[in-house]
C-alpha cells in the first residue's frame, strides 16, 4: 500500500512544479521546444483534467485498458498536433475539449466499463482534439519534434498520476473516491463548458 500513495505523492510533487513554471511563463517563450511542450499541458486546466481522468478510468477499468489507453492518448494526440502545425481547419475545438473532461469525468463518476472497441476509440477522440490544440499552439520558434515530445512526456505524467490515484483509492477504506473525484471532473467539465 506504500507504493501506491509513494507515487502519487511524487507525481503530485512533479506536477505542482510544472504548474507553477507554466503559469509563469505563459506568453514567453524563451524557454522554446521540448520544456516549453512539456510545460504546455499544465497551462490548460481542461487538459490536466482530461489526462488525469484517463487514468483514473483506466485504473478502473483494469486489465489491457490499463495500459492501452494511456498509450492511445499520446499517440493519436501526436497525430492530431501535426494536423493543427499543418494548418487544417477543426471547427469547435475548445468546445470539443471541454466536452472530453465532461465525458471522461463522468465516465469515471459512472464507473462505465465499455469494451476495448468503445472506450479505445472514444480516448482517441478526444486525444486527438487536445493534440490538434497542442499543434495549433506550437511556438513559430520551437522545433515541433522536441516540443511534441515534450508534451507527450507531460502528458504520460498526467496518464500516471491518475492511474496512481485511481491504484490508490481503490485501497482507500473511502468506497467512492475514485467515483467521487471523477464527478468533480465532470462538473468542472460543464464549467468549462458554460465559458466557451
Amino acid at each position: 500500500m506504500r507504493r501506491p500513495i509513494a507515487l502519487v505523492s511524487l507525481a503530485a510533487a512533479i506536477t505542482a512544479g510544472f504548474s507553477t513554471a507554466a503559469f509563469a511563463h505563459i506568453g514567453d517563450h524563451s524557454h522554446m521546444s521540448f520544456t516549453e511542450g512539456l510545460l504546455h499541458p499544465f497551462s490548460g486546466l481542461d487538459h490536466v483534467l482530461a489526462m488525469v481522468a484517463v487514468g483514473l478510468w483506466a485504473s478502473q477499468l483494469g486489465g489491457r485498458a490499463l495500459w492501452l489507453l494511456p498509450l492511445t492518448f499520446p499517440v493519436v494526440m501526436a497525430a492530431g498536433a501535426v494536423l493543427g502545425f499543418g494548418g487544417a481547419s477543426l471547427a469547435w475545438i475548445e468546445i470539443g475539449i471541454a466536452a472530453s473532461v465532461v465525458v471522461l469525468g463522468a465516465m469515471v463518476a459512472f464507473r462505465a466499463h465499455p469494451s476495448l472497441a468503445v472506450s479505445v476509440p472514444l480516448i482517441g477522440l478526444f486525444a486527438l482534439l487536445h493534440g490538434y490544440s497542442h499543434g495549433v499552439d506550437l511556438p513559430a520558434e520551437a522545433s515541433a519534434l522536441t516540443y511534441g515530445a515534450g508534451f507527450i512526456v507531460a502528458t504520460g505524467v498526467l496518464h500516471l498520476i491518475g492511474i496512481g490515484l485511481g491504484l490508490s483509492f481503490n485501497r482507500l477504506p473511502v468506497r467512492f473516491a475514485t467515483r467521487t473525484a471523477g464527478g468533480a471532473i465532470a462538473v468542472l467539465g460543464v464549467a468549462l463548458l458554460v465559458m466557451h
